[in-house]
């Protein structure tokens, strides 16, 4: 019997295109169901009832929750082809420390686009320049993250890229200017069919912005 995969997400979400693209880089078929964040189906409900978030991957009926643990799942369950994480057990923990890493930046973005102003938005977006340049020295000159390998960290990362307008509108600064060698890299993983078909286009989610402010009650 072939596999169900069903991903619930939100099609702006940095974190459902992590999903997306370990998918697309296994070539696994799958059907997507967008959610409505602000009125959440009783499917999310029932497949994510500890944190009621997206994205949700809902493989032959049971529901795998939070990206990176998706990404590694997908990794695992369908270990022939295009494999994300390394198999060297250090590589695999770096590459492990640089996900969980990215996912730290989410504080700083927050405070740089929802809410906060004058100096908290300043401090925000201090810190999510800080962290990027962090990540920018781990990747150095090499192609990707994993060195010619695209993978597990990469898919961390380049869901933030279709954000990067939306950030420099917001904040009133350059990501290029900050972290050259982050937009080159961006460039590049543009290029792989996975990442170009599951990344939004970054001027709808600009957009965006002042509609999901108004949702979310901020001025």
């Amino acid at each position: 019997m072939a596999d169900e995969v069903i991903l619930l997400g939100y099609w702006p979400s940095t974190f459902g295109v992590r999903t997306r693209i370990a998918l697309e880089e296994k070539d696994i078929k799958f059907g997507y169901r967008e959610q409505d964040l602000f009125n959440k189906s009783a499917l999310l409900l029932e497949m994510n009832p500890v944190h009621k978030k997206i994205p949700v991957l809902i493989h032959n009926g049971k529901p795998v929750c939070e990206s990176l643990i998706q990404v590694e799942y997908i990794d695992e369950t369908w270990a022939g082809k295009n494999p994300l994480l390394p198999s060297d057990p250090y590589q695999r923990a770096q590459a492990k420390f640089w996900g969980d890493f990215i996912d730290k930046m989410v504080p700083g973005v927050v405070r740089l686009m929802w809410g906060a102003k004058g100096e908290e938005q300043e401090a925000g977006k201090k810190e999510f320049v800080e962290m990027l340049k962090t990540v920018e020295s781990e990747l150095g000159d090499k192609t990707y993250f994993g060195g010619e390998a695209f993978g597990y960290v990469d898919i961390a990362l380049i869901g933030y890229y279709c954000w990067f307008d939306a950030f420099e509108k917001y904040g009133n600064f350059s990501i290029k200017a900050e972290c050259p060698k982050i937009i080159a890299w961006a460039k590049r993983c543009m290029k792989r069919d996975s990442v170009a078909k599951s990344l939004p286009d970054s001027e709808k989610v600009t957009e965006l912005v002042p509609e999901l402010k108004k949702k979310m009650g901020i001025e």
